[in-house]
């Protein structure tokens, strides 16, 4: 199975770097991971709906670039689907005993995603209703995918 990251802007403080690093070490056993960045746009302070909205939209069609045809799309967003890992685990299972061989998983940035890719997206997964700062949860999404597969593997891991 590949697993693509699709991510808005970079990471910045290392321990968040190690970390993600750390997790594409251990999924490597697993999977074939590649992370794909691309640019964030500057938010002026007090930006208007509109600003904010041509943002994501910007971003949205950076994102679109790298979005394979044929890839399943799982987009984060807060009006999605709240999983628990032993759920996360039996829908990445259950994508590969339906032949789906990429799976492409996509963070937004600091102002969420455009409408745009969240349509396009196959399935709308949220982790909390709270909101996360987007490089943070790139370590979190990567920690949910090694456990998924560690469940999947009848491995064990902490809980």
């Amino acid at each position: 199975m590949k697993i693509t990251l699709i991510t808005v802007g970079k990471v910045k403080e290392s321990y968040l770097r190690d970390a993600i690093a750390e997790y594409s070490k251990r999924l490597s056993r697993y999977c074939r991971l590649s992370i794909v960045e691309v640019a964030d746009e500057k938010t002026p302070e007090n930006a208007s709906e509109g600003t904010d909205r041509r943002i994501k939209e910007i971003e949205g069609e950076r994102i679109a670039r790298h979005i394979a045809p044929d890839a399943y799309v799982i987009a984060l967003a807060i009006e999605g689907k709240q999983l628990s890992s032993e759920e996360l685990a039996a829908k990445v299972a259950d994508l590969g005993l339906r032949g789906v061989s990429h799976i492409q998983l996509i963070i937004g940035g600091s102002l969420g995603l455009d409408p745009a890719i969240l349509k396009r997206a196959d399935y709308l997964l949220s982790f909390s209703r709270m909101t996360f700062p987007h490089q943070l949860m790139r370590v979190i999404l990567l920690e949910q995918i090694y456990r998924a597969y560690k469940i999947n593997a009848h491995e064990p891991y902490h809980k």
